[in-house]
């Protein structure tokens, strides 16, 4: 019985602690993020920056709900009625940055988002 309770208990540990590991650097996300924000600002291009370049990938997107930068939805818009809650989401994005979390594909998300200027939503972010 003993053995038996060691061994679950070093599984339980080892799951934490993988899961811990594996958990996203959110300092990272938003360094990316921040550093897009600022470039944009500064007067770069929103199409200079390309998704896969960020890992987790970046987006960005117009306050209207348009993808400017998406790995996939490039030029689509979230402002419809399949993607409205996560449209919702990001658009509480602020010039000083934000986490939200919404529901994406049937996964639960957590994403930092940040307004430019001009008004570009810039956003990346993890499964949980």
């Amino acid at each position: 019985m003993k053995k038996a309770l060691t061994i679950c208990l070093a599984l339980v540990i080892g799951i934490c602690l993988s899961t811990g590991a594996m958990a996203a650097d959110e300092g990272a996300i938003k360094g990316s993020v921040d550093a897009i924000v600022t470039g944009i600002d500064a007067g770069k291009a929103p199409t200079d920056y390309k998704p896969g370049d960020y890992n987790p990938y970046v987006f960005i997107m117009e306050k209207g709900g348009t993808m400017v930068v998406h790995p996939k939805k490039q030029g689509q818009s979230l402002n419809t009625d399949e993607f409205k809650p996560v449209y919702d989401a990001l658009v509480h994005s602020t010039p000083q940055g934000v986490w939200v979390e919404y529901k994406w594909a049937g996964a639960d998300k957590k994403t930092y988002v940040r307004t430019t200027a001009g008004g570009l939503i810039v956003g990346s972010g993890y499964t949980k």
